[in-house]
């Protein structure tokens, strides 16, 4: 059963090396994710499992390697200890073991999910459920950022959509509102470039009947994309 989850954007950014100079811009998104990963050791799980949105889903053992090479960084980073043979990571997972070696995570087993970025909802409710099945206690860290449309710079550019969506999702995460997050609209997700949108559904489903209160961390849109950051207990 799911016991905590923590919501983290999953740009390679918040890793310093790869923001180099603008690296100071993000110390309050990662201070959020810091508490939000104390939120997951305090509830005390016998297994954490890590969500992020990717090019194509797959699951990735405790020890699969990732790297952040393909942003112009020689850093490697793992999921956990143990060394898992297979491909690399995904960059949202990367990032995520990136943010689970910097804070110290305890010393339960780990794996990674990846989620296609256009599965469909109903597909996420049935990852989600399967995920939080079983007597196990789960903690999940869900990575994926909201909206990439909220300023003229911004990749998607300005879309006057972004920041309805981003303020939804922002309510639904900070309220641990499973509804609200199975609802979210999977064709305006992909059109804003929000992907955080199959994950968060993957946490709705594996949160029904768990009875988790939600607390929003952090909710901002540097360089014009929304990063979210939450905690669940």
């Amino acid at each position: 059963m799911l016991v905590a989850a923590a919501v983290c954007p999953c740009p390679p950014l918040l890793v310093p090396e790869v923001a180099t100079g603008a690296a100071p811009e993000l110390d309050p998104a990662r201070a959020a994710c810091a508490d939000a990963l104390g939120v997951l050791a305090a509830a005390r799980p016998d297994r954490l499992v890590v969500i992020g949105p990717a090019e194509q889903g797959g699951h990735y053992r405790q020890g699969t390697r990732g790297s952040f090479r393909g942003f112009g960084v020689d850093l490697d980073v793992r999921l956990g200890p143990g060394d898992a043979p297979g491909p690399e990571l995904p960059a949202s997972l990367a990032v995520a073991a990136w943010l689970l070696e910097r804070t110290g995570w305890a010393d339960v087993p780990v794996e990674g999910v990846a989620v296609d970025a256009d599965l469909p909802a109903v597909q996420c409710a049935e990852l989600g459920a399967e995920t939080g099945d079983g007597n196990d206690r789960i903690a999940l860290l869900v990575m994926g950022d909201g909206s990439a449309s909220r300023t003229l710079k911004a990749p998607g550019y300005l879309d006057d959509r972004a920041a309805p969506f981003d303020a939804e999702a922002a309510r639904a995460l900070g309220t641990a509102d499973l509804s609200a997050l199975a609802a979210l609209d999977t064709g305006l997700a992909r059109e804003l470039q929000a992907s955080g949108r199959g994950p968060w559904q993957v946490l709705a489903a594996a949160a029904e009947g768990a009875g988790l209160d939600g607390t929003l961390l952090y909710d901002e849109a540097p360089y014009g994309v929304g990063y979210l950051v939450a905690a669940w207990s």
